[in-house]
Formats: C-alpha cells, sequence, structure tokens
C-alpha cells in the first residue's frame, strides 16, 4: 500500500490509498460524505485479489485531505476535484462513487465521460433530491444539474443499491436508472445500505462481476470467422481525426460524409486516400467526381461531424462554406482542408479506396483535432 497526494480543485491536496499491481486496470473508489477511503478497505481487498489496481481517494475535508475555507462541503468543488485527479491518474479508471458522490461523479463525467473513465458504478446513491446532503437542504440548482447529467453519461454504469434504502423507493431508482444511457440496476434484498455491512460481499460479486465484463484484464481477441463486432472494437483502438469529404455532383449540388479512414500515402507525388463505404449514398458521385476535397475537423467542429454522418438534413445548409479553386466545397473553420484530383479508386471489400493527388492544402496550426476512439469523440490531453 502507498499514499500519493493528488491536486484538488483550487490547488487542495487530496490524499488516496493506492493498492495493487501498477499494470492491472485501475479503480477509482470515492466514499460518500461523512466517511472516508477506511469504508472501502473489504471492497479494495476483493478488488486487489481480483487483478485490480485500486485508488481509494479521500474526499476533501476528510480523511487525510485538504479542508475547504468554510469547512462545509462544496458541490462544485467536489466535480472540479474528481476530474482534476482523473486527469492525474494517467489512465482511464472505472469510477466506484458510494451515496451522495455518485451525484457529483454524474455531473463530473458528463458529455466528455468517454476520455475520462471506463465505467461508472453507482452504489446506495440517492435518485430523489430532498432532505438534507452536503451539510444542508439540496437545491433546485443542484437536482437541476444531476437530472440534465444522466441522459449524458455516455459510459457503461452499474447502479446498485439495497433493496431497504430509506432514501427512495425501488420504482423511484428505476426510473431514474431508466435514464441513464447504458445502466444496469441491481438492488441487493434486506439490506438498506452495501457498505461496511454483511452485505458487502453481495457487492463485491457483483462489482467484480461488472468489472469483469466491462473491464476485463485480460485482451479481447478477433479471428477470422468470428463476430465482427469484436473487429470493429479492436480497429476503434486506433485513435484517428475525422475529416468531411466533399465533392459537387454533376447537377451542381454539393455532398459531403463524414470520414474517419483516411491516410497520407505519398509525398511525390502528393497523394493521399479515404475509404468510403459502398452503401454511402453519396459514394457513386465521389467515386465520379473528378475533384474532391478532404476536410479535417477541429475540436469545435463536433456537430459538424454528427451533420455529415446522419441523414435526413440539408447538410450545407447549415454549414459555413465555400467552393474551392476546383470546385470542390471546403468547410470554414476546418483544422484544414485538402482540394485533390481524383488519381485512382480500388475496391476494399465493403469499401471503395478513393485516392486522390493534392493540388491545394491549407491548415490552421492553432486549433486543435477532433479525435475518434473506441466509438466516442475525444480530445487532446496535455499533460
Amino acid at each position: 500500500m502507498t499514499i500519493t497526494t493528488f491536486k484538488g480543485f483550487g490547488g487542495v491536496k487530496l490524499q488516496a490509498e493506492v493498492v495493487g499491481d501498477g499494470h492491472d486496470p485501475a479503480i477509482l473508489l470515492i466514499h460518500g460524505i461523512g466517511q472516508s477511503r477506511v469504508v472501502w478497505r473489504d471492497v479494495s481487498d476483493a478488488l486487489v485479489r481480483a487483478g485490480r489496481r485500486v485508488i481509494a481517494l479521500d474526499l476533501r475535508g476528510h480523511g487525510g485531505s485538504g479542508t475547504p475555507g468554510e469547512g462545509r462541503f462544496d458541490f462544485d468543488a467536489h466535480v472540479g476535484d474528481l476530474r482534476a485527479v482523473l486527469a492525474q491518474v494517467g489512465t482511464r479508471p472505472v469510477v466506484v462513487a458510494a451515496m451522495q458522490a455518485g451525484w457529483s461523479a454524474m455531473v463530473a463525467l458528463a458529455d466528455d465521460a468517454a476520455s475520462l473513465a471506463a465505467a461508472l458504478v453507482l452504489v446506495d446513491m440517492p435518485t430523489r433530491f430532498e432532505g438534507e446532503a452536503f451539510g444542508g437542504p439540496v437545491s433546485a440548482d443542484l437536482a437541476s444539474q444531476i437530472e440534465a447529467a444522466a441522459p449524458r453519461l455516455g459510459l457503461p454504469t452499474l447502479f446498485v443499491r439495497g433493496a431497504l434504502s430509506p432514501h427512495d423507493s425501488s420504482g423511484d431508482a428505476e426510473q431514474f436508472a431508466r435514464a441513464l444511457p447504458d445502466c444496469e440496476m441491481v438492488e441487493v434484498g434486506e439490506v438498506d445500505r452495501l457498505l461496511a455491512t454483511d452485505q458487502t460481499d453481495d457487492f463485491n460479486g457483483l462489482l467484480v462481476d461488472f468489472l469483469e465484463r466491462k473491464q476485463p484484464r485480460g485482451p479481447s481477441e478477433f479471428r477470422a470467422g468470428s463476430d465482427a463486432r469484436t473487429l470493429r472494437d479492436a480497429l476503434g483502438c486506433f485513435a484517428t481525426g475525422i475529416t468531411v469529404v466533399t465533392a459537387m455532383s454533376p447537377d451542381g449540388t454539393p455532398i459531403g460524409l463524414t470520414a474517419n479512414s483516411f491516410t497520407s500515402v505519398s509525398l511525390d507525388p502528393p497523394l493521399l486516400l479515404v475509404c468510403i463505404a459502398n452503401t454511402a449514398s453519396s459514394g457513386p458521385i465521389l467515386q465520379q467526381a473528378e475533384h474532391f476535397a478532404v476536410n479535417v475537423l477541429q475540436i469545435g467542429q463536433q456537430p459538424v461531424s454528427n451533420r455529415f454522418a446522419g441523414k435526413g438534413e440539408d447538410r450545407f445548409a447549415a454549414s459555413n462554406w465555400s467552393e474551392g479553386e476546383n470546385g470542390a466545397p471546403v468547410l470554414a473553420g476546418s483544422l484544414s482542408a485538402f482540394e485533390c484530383r481524383r488519381h485512382a479508386v480500388h475496391e476494399g471489400g465493403d469499401h471503395f479506396i478513393l485516392v486522390g493527388e493534392v493540388k491545394r492544402a491549407q491548415f490552421d496550426a492553432r486549433r486543435d483535432p477532433l479525435l475518434y476512439f473506441r466509438g466516442k469523440y475525444r480530445r487532446l490531453h496535455f499533460a
């Protein structure tokens, strides 16, 4: 066991107890209000035996962590603490949060959860916001933050609670769990809470089972002829940028689609390629177009990526664009844009490979790229 210190929101020093092999998948344990990391001792031992590295954090003002100025819990500071700690962990841990700490974990992980954590486990988290919490009544603003975070929590979630919880009913909890995009809810009968009780072993079993399914210790494997989804997941481990490939149809209508299979091919001559699905509605036009453009998206263009990946919307009506030198549409504000002449088209299974000779390129070195990794948008992390 080692004791380590993280820098939390506002520079507050947060202390954590770390056990397990540094090469094993990481689990970040966050206790409830009025507790300390000690409440996780039995859970931590079980996780280490299951091949996990455990980081048991003391919240600010608890255990070995620093105390806020007024000595009262600050919800926004707690959210900031968690995001700060996750940025320092150096990996994407599974976050396990008990009681009201689950609320701040949800808010901290909303929207860009996939870049911060691998999964979330909520333990005995209240789903009704009446009454006292954090040393005072739950404000309407706090309740709205939690409720708004729920549908934006885009990562696997386990919600486990005692069936006799005094905070809310099973119906309340089930309704809340349905608002989470990817949530499993499990109740343990004849108990009001799970930690530091005789039911901790039951909780440990549920937790380890969830981890083995959502964050297995060993690598997954694809072999020819097996599930294509596994191969897709393996390919998704290669982080890419995102592009929008554009061209003009013969009648002068602009067409375009989102693609992340893009790479440079040659500098002399200057060639690049993109891979387009045979089923793409604009595929036939791209195969025949004399000129096309590849627009590499920057971090502020996630809506553009979604727009050109979707259907049923006038993509260009909602986009700022202009014709390039050879007529292909160029999207304004992109990280870079490559205007190309068609060099070759090759068959590639269920895709075709469009090779272009770069005639003109422009880029903005001040911007950061929009990234894609394991099926989620990502952003660069600067140490």
